[in-house]
């Protein structure tokens, strides 16, 4: 079916998705990244303010049977120093953890469209889909998934510590015990929460790439749009074509002679000693050379008939371009002629070549750089 939407999106399309915050991303990822930095680097990074932590703690116990208060202080603002120095180690980890998770889906970006206001949010239908729609669905089974497992975690870690708590057990074994089980918890908690964020973002990738999928008739249209219409262009071209037409059409009664095939092409030049070698200030083949042809005898510049002479420039020489060095005897004994002719106060006309018939030296050709109007003749006629 033709709207069906089966393409990939584009180039411009993953901007503008992006712009509306259709983006595969997962919120889950930063927090239990934070969390299982904060399991796999409490023993590590704050080891040692942790370890002080907890001998303050059992100092604490011991001061709480007395009424030294100075005793006290001192261990109130020890601790407070330490859980300063450790707080501010993991919250700098959990922030470059946030950030490393953000590049990984994508980098920071802001959803311009998706933050405006839209009447379409408030309707009640709207509302009601969104609460039975497979985003909800799933966003509740992850919830529930969540809280089962992590209580089931909970519980085993809890067990494993209340035969500790009966007062038979000295009070470093029951903190130590504490800590390890405590740390365990966090750390399969952890590994769970990075499988479920990892669940979680290739769900929101397919759901996501199923919204912005384009239909064949969006991206032939997106590509009309970015690329020009074919049609248009063709005009825009034509008219291109068309002007540097009439400049070169309105140069031919500059030049000093039209060289003549003698009707199927027409090269036109003019020669200036002070701008060096001669050059091409028309050229054509077909009903354009005849036009050259048209224009250099209403302007009495004269033609000169030489097959191979006009052949040879047509194909090696574009409008604008010097002769090139191989042809500059063969064209100055052509100028040499209507310069002699000037010279006598005769102008125009139409003439035989003056040079002998003896073969050119070989021109590379150049490549055209615009393509001749339909009817005309190709160069080698």
């Amino acid at each position: 079916m033709s709207g069906e939407k089966t393409e990939k999106p584009t180039a411009k399309k993953n901007r503008e998705n992006r712009k509306e915050g259709k983006v595969p991303r997962t919120q889950e990822l930063g927090a239990w990244s934070a969390l299982a930095l904060f399991a796999m680097s409490v023993p590590k990074l704050v080891g040692h303010e942790i370890v002080a932590l907890r001998d303050l703690m059992a100092q604490c116990f011991v001061v709480s049977g007395s009424a030294d208060l100075a005793k006290a202080l001192d261990l109130l603002g020890e601790g407070l120093w330490h859980f300063l120095v450790a707080t501010l180690l993991l919250g700098c980890g959990v922030m470059l953890v946030g950030v490393a998770g953000a590049i990984a889906q994508g980098g920071f970006f802001i959803a311009s469209k998706a933050v405006k206001p839209k009447l379409s949010k408030l309707n009640p239908l709207q509302g009601i889909k969104r609460l039975f729609s497979m985003k909800t669905l799933w966003e509740g089974g992850k919830m529930l998934a969540k809280s089962a497992v992590v209580a089931v975690l909970a519980w085993v870690a809890i067990k494993s510590v209340l035969p500790l708590v009966g007062g038979l057990v000295p009070m470093q074994a029951v903190l130590d015990n504490t800590a390890a089980t405590a740390l365990s918890l966090l750390r399969n908690v952890a590994v769970f929460g990075l499988v479920m964020a990892a669940a979680d973002y290739l769900v929101q990738r397919r759901q996501v790439g199923k919204q912005t999928k384009m239909t064949k008739e969006e991206v032939k249209q997106e590509h009309k749009n970015s690329e020009g219409d074919p049609q248009l262009k063709g005009a825009i071209r034509s008219r291109q074509l068309a002007a540097a037409r009439n400049r070169m059409m309105a140069d031919v009664p500059t030049a000093d002679v039209v060289l003549v095939n003698p009707t199927h092409v027409a090269v036109a030049l003019r020669y200036d000693p002070e701008r060096g070698a001669p050059r091409v200030v028309a050229r054509g083949a077909g009903v354009i050379a005849a036009s050259i042809r048209e224009k250099a005898g209403d302007a009495q510049v004269p033609l000169v008939r030489d097959v191979p002479l006009a052949r040879s420039l047509y194909s090696s020489c574009q409008v604008g371009q010097e002769i090139p060095a191989e042809l500059f005897a063969a064209v100055a004994q052509v100028l040499a002629f209507v310069i002699s002719r000037r010279t006598n106060g005769h102008r125009g006309g139409e003439h035989g070549t003056p040079r002998p018939n003896a073969p050119l030296p070989e021109v590379p050709k150049t490549p055209r750089r615009r393509r001749e109007p339909s009817g005309a003749a190709p160069a080698g006629r």
